[in-house]
């Protein structure tokens, strides 16, 4: 099966080639990026062989996910090297900024001679992967090697699960090679347990981005203001945000908006693609349709903007602009994306409004609507019905806004749950002879 897996992985390989070469013509994509994807890292990223302890997070919201855990890992294992990967150019820009890192590179093919090239090279104690980052000829070498491999923030959602089983006598091999997995829910652990994990590896620690959302009295602290800077919002202007849209939901959201801005003259639109390469589509689109749009990166500092559209063409600034919102339409989910994470606009107190297609969250989703925390719509054509109403009506707004943040607060904690499931598998110096027990299973 690892044969047939690794023969899979270099045709999707080879049938990627054409469209790898077009998204480095076209925009600049994975140029200079093939060498460390193919297990060929600088030299300096761990010159002295140091054991280290090695992260991966694919992209932004997964690095994101990590920002409270790897300081307390810097702290709890100064002695260790912390490297992380990513697999896409935006998580690694992200994950360049996180002071408490000693190296970041991208994620290697999925191939043992590449992988084991790497590990030769980090010389990881332990491997931890964020979310369901789960590739079979990395594990597969480092429980060869006698790699301790940790998932944290493991979660299993309602569109993968039914896909995970229909290989889940290959995937079985490939779980068992797990030292621990940490899962976000109840429910993600028992479908662990339903693939094949041991169930005296799983535990439930909780979702780790309850604990890297900001508190809003301390927000001064919590990141860089410079996208506020932008924004100076005169109180009482209204602000609709369209956080993380897909190719589908701009010109629904354009739409609602014109009518919004027919009863509102002064209200503002800002607009985040959940993907750069499309910034410069989203302004064509806007401008087409009439509105005065402007980039972020265009607006000057310490003034409010003036245009009706702004597009946040910048990327990990969007969790700051939240604060700006009157109200908050969640993107990926008008289109069978399967939403995003709702955690950050729900941070800051903010109503939250989604789509249908809320599948890859669906979890958090129910306990946000079960708790009157967010507000879901059935269609494209009810978004500005849903937005119109909310922004209508003050009272309405601070409620969901209220019960929102009241959730976030009630659901932190996760970090040092994780870090007792690190400590079982990487003993902290000092604690050797302790003696300490971790109690495993679902709980």
């Amino acid at each position: 099966m690892y044969l047939l897996y690794s023969l899979a992985i270099i045709g999707y390989a080879a049938a990627l080639v054409p469209r790898l070469l077009y998204q480095a013509v076209r925009h600049g994509k994975y140029v200079g990026t093939l060498g460390e994807r193919w297990g060929r890292l600088p030299a300096d990223l761990n010159p002295d062989g140091a054991p280290s302890i090695w992260i991966h997070a694919v992209s932004v919201g997964e690095v994101l996910a990590t920002r409270a855990l790897i300081p307390a890992l810097r702290e709890r294992y100064p002695e260790h090297r912390l490297l992380l990967s990513t697999t896409t150019e935006t998580g690694r820009s992200v994950a360049t900024s996180v002071d408490a890192l000693d190296g970041v590179f991208y994620f290697p093919v999925d191939l043992a001679s590449v992988v084991g090239r790497v590990l030769d090279q980090v010389r990881p104690v332990l491997l931890v992967m964020v979310d369901t980052e789960l590739w079979p000829n990395l594990l597969a070498q480092c429980a060869r090697r006698g790699v301790s491999t940790l998932l944290v923030n493991g979660r299993v959602s309602d569109r993968s699960f039914p896909r995970y089983r229909l290989v889940r006598p290959f995937f079985r091999r490939v779980l068992a090679n797990l030292s621990l997995c940490c899962a976000q829910s109840d429910e993600s652990g028992r479908r662990l347990v339903a693939l094949g994990v041991p169930e005296d590896r799983v535990m439930v620690t909780g979702n780790l981005k309850f604990d890297t959302l900001p508190v809003p009295e301390s927000r001064a602290s919590w990141m860089p203001q410079g996208v506020l800077r932008v924004f100076r919002i005169t109180p009482g202007r209204t602000v609709v945000m369209a956080a993380s849209t897909h190719p589908g939901e701009e010109a629904v959201v354009l739409d609602a908006f014109a009518r919004i801005q027919q009863r509102d003259p002064g209200a503002l639109l800002v607009v985040a693609p959940r993907h750069p390469e499309r910034f410069s589509e989203v302004v064509a689109l806007a401008t087409r349709r009439g509105f005065d749009t402007m980039r972020r990166s265009a607006l000057p500092l310490d003034r409010e903007p003036r245009a009706a559209v702004v597009v946040l063409d910048t990327v990990g600034e969007l969790a700051t602009a939240l604060q700006i919102a009157t109200v908050v339409f969640l993107g990926g989910s008008l289109v069978p994306t399967g939403g995003h994470n709702l955690l950050e606009p729900a941070a800051w107190g903010k109503p939250v409004v989604f789509g249908p297609h809320m599948q890859n969250f669906a979890e958090i989703t129910e306990l946000f609507l079960a708790n009157r925390a967010a507000r879901q719509v059935g269609s494209a054509d009810a978004l500005e019905s849903a937005l119109s109403d909310l922004l209508g009506d003050p009272v309405q707004r601070a409620a969901l806004g209220a019960a929102a943040r009241a959730l976030v607060d009630a659901n932190r904690g996760a970090t040092d749950r994780t870090l007792d499931a690190v400590a079982a598998l990487v003993t902290p110096p000092g604690d050797a002879d302790t003696g300490r027990v971790m109690p495993f299973g679902i709980r």
